[in-house]
């Protein structure tokens, strides 16, 4: 007898049975221009109502007119969950070509994977002028899946270029889905707070500088990083991630779970089927969590939790 399971989301396949096979094998896809100018002006606008805390939310309140949109961006690093509080953000997390490459590279190295994904996350990075990068890191640290299968989904909203801060990855570090220890930096000039990855060799990895409206897809144990925005610009990105919908999701463990079948249903079904339907889906809450830029201290604070 098998699960019951919700309709199955239909996505069209977009990406060839050779990109298919270099993700698999490098860990990494760079599709170009995948979103349109007017699809990436409505995520640019977005994020500017995002950051003026335009939205129902319970931790952000909204800005005096006194203040610039650019400065309102101008001071956030990082939006954790957007798409919580914007529909637009949820548009782009379910958009139709994302998920259709989702639905064809996801879970690809899994024999009998049928194309189903779910979200569990949306990050808004802003990173503006100066800001630093994330040393060496590997995302399935923070978002555990159980079948290697973490994923994600890179949406250039400006050109990254190393001058601006762009992602550098070490090819095929994914492979053995071995998760490297990690520990204090020593630059916090280039790096921010988060702890680096080591214990492997970084001499071949590679700068990925794309153009405006280019995904770029990394699996969760690819080991990657970003360097300081030393350049005169933004470098604004959405990165969503996914995983297989087979998945168990066990991001955390409540009080009374076993680690064997925790499984947070925060989730939004993107392709294929949701076996786990029976379950239900938790609410998401109406707030967002915020990194911040230090620098820009002067205007009036944010309230937000952190995260």
């Amino acid at each position: 007898m098998g699960p019951e399971i919700t309709e199955k989301i239909e996505v069209p396949n977009i990406v060839s049975d050779k990109e298919c096979q270099f993700f698999i094998e490098n860990g990494y896809l760079v599709v170009p221009n995948l979103l349109s100018d007017s699809e990436i002006e409505e995520l640019r606008q977005d994020t500017v109502t995002l950051a003026r805390g335009e939205y129902e939310c319970d931790n952000m309140k909204p800005l005096p007119d006194s203040v610039t949109d650019e400065d309102a961006i101008g001071r956030i690093l990082c939006i954790h969950q957007p798409h919580f509080v914007s529909d637009t953000i949820g548009k782009y997390v379910k958009h139709p070509k994302i998920c259709g490459i989702l639905s064809q590279i996801t879970a690809a190295h899994l024999p009998f994977w049928d194309g189903s994904v779910k979200c569990m996350q949306s990050m808004l990075f802003v990173k503006p002028p100066n800001f630093q990068g994330q040393a060496w890191h590997q995302d399935e640290i923070y978002i555990p899946t159980r079948d290697r299968s973490l994923i994600g989904a890179w949406i250039a909203m400006d050109d990254a270029t190393v001058e601006n801060g762009c992602l550098w990855v070490l090819p095929g570090s994914h492979r053995q889905g071995y998760l490297y220890p990690q520990r204090n930096h020593e630059n916090p000039d280039e790096f921010d707070f988060a702890q680096e990855s080591y214990g492997f060799d970084g001499s071949e990895e590679v700068p990925v500088e794309v153009t405006t409206g280019t995904l770029v897809f990394f699996n969760g144990y690819l080991l990657h990083r970003s360097r300081k925005n030393r350049g005169s610009t933004f470098r604004r990105v959405l990165v969503n991630h996914y995983c297989n919908s087979w998945s168990l999701l066990p991001w955390s463990i409540r009080e009374g779970e076993r680690p064997a079948s925790a499984d947070r249903r925060c989730i939004v079904p993107v392709s294929g089927v949701d076996p786990y339907s029976w379950k239900g889906y938790d609410d998401p809450p109406k707030s967002i969590g915020l990194r911040t830029c230090k620098a820009i201290d002067e205007l009036p604070p944010i309230e937000a939790e952190s995260e």
